[in-house]
């Protein structure tokens, strides 16, 4: 299915800013709410649009059944109003990403230029769904899960910014009514990651030398070519 032809007029705060996992350290951007609970995956990305073979392009698809009405873009829309323009930050409520799992969701969030989602625990809820949050992890997208009074506070401005402190796990909003901080926590093992801008890939192939090494010592372990019949 061809995409583009449901996009003819794309809301500037949606640009396609497309790029390789980053190293994630400090980011201080803007962010703009939407202020919705269990926001499911189709909600991110409509399942019609997973026919796409390739990895790229889904940027502008990203909320494309919530952004519109009878085929316009809703102004009323958190991400086509002016202000979401160049915003790194989503802040949404609890249980984001629910659903069916897809990695296209992740994807279509950073390559709409998101960097972090912000969402809060609430109760036994926690902020985001298991495999969405795992996903996030793998492909350099910070979810971040804060309390919900943190998350009332950001839901009540709509917008502002936020910086980010992955180093030393520690949120802080930019309001004009002041600053306010709290800390938040991911696991070690996936903070470094994050810190360096690996995935699974690139944290294997950090130990290249040791494998080929172990490999010349054990040729025998080395895949067999059957003859062709």
């Amino acid at each position: 299915m061809s995409a583009p032809s449901e996009v003819p007029d794309r809301p500037v705060a949606l640009v396609v800013r497309i790029a390789a996992m980053q190293p994630f350290t400090i980011h201080t951007g803007r962010f703009i709410a939407l202020d919705r609970a269990n926001i499911d995956t189709d909600a991110i990305i409509p399942a019609r649009f997973l026919k796409k073979i390739e990895r790229t392009g889904f940027g502008e698809l990203l909320f494309m059944d919530l952004r519109r009405r009878d085929g316009q873009l809703d102004p009323a829309f958190p991400l086509n109003r002016p202000e979401a323009a160049e915003a790194s930050i989503l802040v949404a409520r609890q249980n984001f990403g629910c659903g069916s799992s897809r990695e296209h969701a992740v994807w279509a969030i950073q390559q709409a230029g998101f960097r972090a989602v912000v969402a809060p625990r609430v109760g036994d809820t926690p902020a985001f769904a298991d495999i969405f949050r795992t996903n996030s992890y793998k492909n350099g997208l910070l979810p971040v899960e804060v309390s919900e009074p943190f998350a009332r506070r950001l839901l009540a401005a709509g917008t502002g910014q936020l910086t980010i402190d992955l180093n030393q796990q520690r949120l802080t909003a930019h309001l004009p009514d002041g600053d306010f901080a709290e800390p938040f926590s991911i696991p070690e093992g996936t903070r470094r990651m994050l810190l360096e801008g690996l995935d699974e890939i690139g944290l294997t192939l950090r130990h290249e030398a040791d494998i080929a090494a172990y490999e010349a010592r054990h040729p025998d372990l080395a895949p067999v070519e059957s003859p062709a019949p």
